[in-house]
């Protein structure tokens, strides 16, 4: 009696993982859809991340954030002596953060350095352009700007339903619908921004291609 039980468990495990063994191959072939789709949303950048190194850097803050991004770029750099593309990163950007992806354009239509409380530090007023773009005083503080990161291989992101949300947060000031603002955001975001449908999905699918995660 022990060994029929024993083999009739043993029989539908088996069975079990034969039905399941389809549905897996089935949710992996859709995900990889999902990331070589050549459409609206092209996220075949992400198979790109193939460095022995990865993060991504879920950023939500504009309290010098890129500091943090350029000084894991450096460590690998002194200690490691690796740098891309055997070391890639991306800095993943909604809600608060979205001002580090518009262009100079946008800043001063739309006053984001007083909107989101970002003083110009060569002016000491509200920023009517992207000071987080490149420049800085230093070699450390020109480091940690996008166009630095960018050379360093560098991918930043921007969330469409977060840029929804600040269309409709700037359009009652701009006199316009939500919507038009909306298209001025996309079109004015910075050279090399990757619009992405959602920010959750893809902090889902780079840690799915070996990304470590950093909240910043």
């Amino acid at each position: 009696m022990a060994d029929r039980r024993s083999f009739l468990a043993a029989v539908t495990s088996l069975t079990g993982a034969t039905l399941l063994e389809p549905l897996a191959r089935s949710a992996d072939a859709l995900a990889q859809q999902a990331v070589a789709h050549d459409g609206p949303w092209d996220l075949s950048w992400v198979k790109t991340l193939r460095g022995r190194h990865r993060q991504v850097f879920d950023t939500g803050s504009l309290d010098e954030p890129l500091r943090v991004v350029a000084n894991y770029l450096d460590a690998f750099e002194a200690v490691l002596g690796l740098k891309f593309p055997d070391v890639n990163v991306v800095v993943g950007i909604a809600g608060r953060a979205f001002p580090i992806n518009a262009a100079d354009a946008l800043w001063e239509k739309y006053k984001l350095g007083k909107g989101w409380n970002v003083t110009d530090p060569e002016t000491t007023a509200p920023a009517v352009r992207n000071v987080f773009l490149s420049g800085g005083a230093t070699e450390a503080e020109q480091k940690m700007k996008v166009r630095a990161l960018q050379a360093r291989g560098a991918i930043f992101w921007q969330c469409n339903n977060a840029l929804h949300r600040v269309a409709e947060r700037l359009a009652p000031d701009a006199g316009a619908p939500a919507e038009t603002v909306y298209q001025e955001l996309r079109a004015g975001l910075l050279p090399s921004v990757r619009l992405v449908p959602a920010h959750t999905m893809l902090l889902g699918l780079v840690q799915e291609q070996g990304c470590t995660y950093e909240q910043l």
